[in-house]
């Protein structure tokens, strides 16, 4: 059968009906247990009672009205966040590239102010911010930026997790505005810095009049055991980033801003026709409310810790097995060559998975997975990570 769709994506055979919990369906009816919650998205799992509701209460009254009006529930969720956050204002989008093209024109337009012509951010190095034209720009993966130049100017890339690499940029250019950095990168392969790098940046941009930019759209809303990754290091950026979990599956971004960076943006600086509209940001209540209700960032610190001990005691001695990390229910599992043919494999056993830097195991289950799901998470992907790596699989 011929699809219409453009082919932007490499597509596994297999098509989702519908789902509960940890748990999707395909069209034949094979179960399957989703460890990767559509990238990070929902964390509440599948078809949750609160979320449905919420959509359906909302839709019956009003779905959209534009950002020329105030909308309440707009206002509602933007007090949720900053009683959250420690930040003071926020902007909402669509998506996390919007809200990372947003954070891209505070650190602009911050800049411009202080007179910097040519205002420029440091990015990381196997970082991801998305996928427009300036995201892409600031993303630190040559391979998704191929065949898309000229490309937006104004970054400067060093390694992650390397400190000297940022002081070394700071020192032979005076054009540097803002850092943009990821708690734990995602995309680049569940990579953890060390537990002062966050600081040491913060204490950068404080020394240097810099903007922190912390894109927690894959780390927040509860994913790494707190509400935003930051808050492990008891600091407070000037700018963070949110979408995925967010709205559970319903397209809702947001840039937060404190501080220097919260009066930026004025009226017709920026702006988005359906950002903040009443139904995304009914969901995005919901999935607030149930996270304290059911205590699923706690939950997220311990079951992420199961899982990583569950793997470390299954996968020790194997000298395939280069490294396992974590950060809550962020799970990396690197092996010691490319294994994409990891994920159909999974597949074929019903268990949802993603491979990312080519060699990296990527795991995101939702926060809701409980004990059985999680011995079973463990127990099907190694046994399939020892077979694939010629190891006996006791």
């Amino acid at each position: 059968m011929t699809s219409h769709v453009m082919p932007t994506y490499k597509r596994l055979p297999v098509t989702f009906s519908h789902g509960e919990g940890a748990w999707l369906w395909d069209e034949d009816g094979n179960r399957y247990l989703d460890a990767l919650s559509g990238i990070a998205v929902t964390s509440l799992g599948h078809a949750h009672p609160a979320v449905h509701k919420a959509l359906c209460e909302q839709s019956q009254k009003l779905l959209h009205t534009s950002n020329i009006y105030r909308i309440a529930v707009q206002e509602q969720l933007a007090d949720q966040l900053i009683a959250r956050s420690g930040m003071d204002n926020v902007f909402f989008s669509n998506s996390g590239a919007e809200a990372n093209e947003a954070a891209i024109k505070i650190a602009r337009k911050y800049g411009n102010g202080l007179g910097i012509a040519t205002p420029t951010i440091i990015v990381m190095e196997r970082s991801f911010h998305g996928r427009t034209m300036a995201t892409l720009s600031a993303t630190g993966n040559s391979k998704i930026k191929e065949g898309f130049a000229p490309l937006v100017e104004g970054f400067v890339q060093v390694p992650y997790n390397d400190i000297a690499a940022i002081e070394n940029v700071l020192a032979n250019n005076a054009n540097i505005v803002a850092i943009l950095v990821e708690a734990v990168q995602g995309e680049g392969g569940v990579n953890v810095p060390a537990a002062d790098y966050l600081n040491r940046i913060r204490a950068l941009c404080d020394q240097h009049n810099l903007l922190m930019m912390m894109d927690e759209i894959q780390t927040g809303i509860g994913r790494t055991g707190q509400f935003l990754a930051y808050q492990h290091n008891g600091l407070l950026p000037d700018v963070c980033t949110l979408a995925k979990a967010l709205g559970n599956g319903v397209p809702i971004g947001a840039c937060l801003a404190r501080g220097k960076a919260a009066g930026v943006l004025t009226a017709g600086n920026h702006g988005s026709t359906f950002g903040g509209n009443p139904l995304a940001c009914s969901a995005a209540l919901a999935v607030l409310a149930t996270l304290d209700a059911d205590h699923l960032t706690d939950a997220a610190a311990s079951k992420g810790k199961a899982i990583f001990d569950g793997f470390v005691a299954r996968l020790q001695g194997n000298p395939h097995v280069v490294d396992i990390r974590y950060k809550g229910l962020m799970i990396g599992i690197e092996l010691d060559a490319p294994c994409a043919e990891l994920v159909t494999q999974a597949l074929d056993k019903f268990l949802l998975i993603n491979v990312t830097n080519d060699k990296t195991i990527r795991l995101l289950p939702p926060l809701i997975i409980d004990d059985q799901q999680i011995a079973q998470l463990v127990d099907s992907l190694s046994g399939l990570i020892q077979a694939h790596t010629g190891q006996h699989h006791e």
